[in-house]
């Protein structure tokens, strides 16, 4: 990160934006090229260690790009507030955001599908949700190992 000022590094700050941001953008590369898409996702955050989880199709382009290289990133903001300036390039958002790196797994074991499931909806909707064997069975699971992630605010500018 460049700007260190702009560093986000209270716990109870970085779970605040793992729980109100709702979609992260999830960065694989194929044979050399960038692909992103957006996706809904849940979290757990244990002894410091992140780990993120996703849900998907049994079958699709992302999953072949996963099960080919599974190293990924991944970002997601949340409070975006656009501010106005007095010229062009004082204009911008303030927001938090957090970005980072690991690797996916494809999920195979069932109860850590039906956890995973669990925890996905607990983060989109703040309910606590259960899954059987038949509703975790049509779907893939992907659990991002994160190795690394920084978080940031940008700040709405100070007015004289």
């Amino acid at each position: 990160m460049t700007r260190r000022e702009l560093e986000v590094t209270d716990a109870a700050q970085i779970i605040k934006i793992l729980d109100d941001s709702k979609i992260l953008h999830l960065g694989l590369v194929d044979d050399g090229m960038p692909y992103i898409v957006p996706m809904n996702y849940g979290y757990v955050m244990e002894d410091g260690k992140l780990t993120i989880y996703l849900h998907s199709s049994l079958k699709g382009y992302k999953m072949e790009v996963i099960a080919k290289n599974p190293v990924c990133c991944f970002e997601m903001e949340t409070g975006l507030q656009p501010f106005e300036g007095d010229v062009a390039c004082k204009y911008g958002i303030s927001y938090y955001s957090l970005m980072g790196r690991g690797t996916v797994t494809i999920v195979e074991d069932v109860e850590e599908k039906k956890r995973a499931m669990s925890i996905l909806m607990k983060t989109q909707t703040g309910r606590d949700f259960e899954f059987n064997d038949k509703l975790v069975g049509v779907v893939s699971v992907l659990r991002i190992d994160v190795s690394e992630y920084t978080a940031k605010h940008r700040p709405l500018p100070k007015h004289p």
